[in-house]
């Protein structure tokens, strides 16, 4: 096991940009009108940014540029690949839900992951705007952020793409599967 660190050697942030930009040359519909240039100066400028989206690559989440946040101009990332990741998958939602699960408990939970990959799971929204780029969990699902409410109840949300549409599920936040992980988001 690799030791923790939230940096990148030169050799692995040069790879991973090479990679980065690879996939965002290669999908250029996923961010009209922005060039190469401008994500790199931003990743130049938050280099913890990159160990967060190394660990987004090697998870198998396929991160590239999904667009820019209008206010700032910050740079938005998200998980790509067609399926949910498969280095993030078998999660139940949150810790509270692990503590509670009495026996055959997952190796972890989604919230507790990509805190720990300085990512955010996306919310409805924002796994409805990354469908518009897809189609994406068409033989998988993803947890995403849960409003407050449902969480107090117990539950927690995830979705999937089926039949040419998002779908939005419920289960209880215990609840993990093979196929379930979680797309992750980052702005840098």
């Amino acid at each position: 096991m690799k030791p923790h660190r939230n940096t990148l050697s030169n050799e692995e942030a040069q790879a991973l940009l090479r990679t980065l930009q690879l996939r965002f040359e290669k999908n250029k519909k996923r961010h009209p009108g922005l060039h190469w240039a401008a994500v790199q100066e931003r990743l130049a400028a938050a280099p913890g940014k990159l160990w967060s989206l190394q660990q987004m690559e090697e998870t198998g989440g396929e991160p590239d540029v999904i667009g820019t946040e209008p206010e700032t101009g910050a740079i938005r990332f998200a998980d790509c690949a067609a399926e949910s990741p498969k280095g993030r998958r078998s999660l139940c939602y949150d810790r509270q839900a692990l503590d509670e699960r009495k026996e055959h408990k997952p190796a972890d939970s989604a919230l507790e992951v990509a805190a720990a990959m300085g990512i955010e799971l996306l919310d409805e929204a924002g796994y409805r705007d990354l469908q518009r780029l897809g189609p994406f969990d068409q033989k998988t699902s993803s947890w995403i952020r849960t409003p407050v409410e449902i969480r107090k109840l117990g539950g927690a949300l995830f979705c999937d793409y089926r039949y040419g549409h998002v779908f939005v599920y419920h289960n209880g936040a215990s609840s993990y599967y093979a196929v379930r992980g979680f797309r992750g988001a980052l702005t840098v």
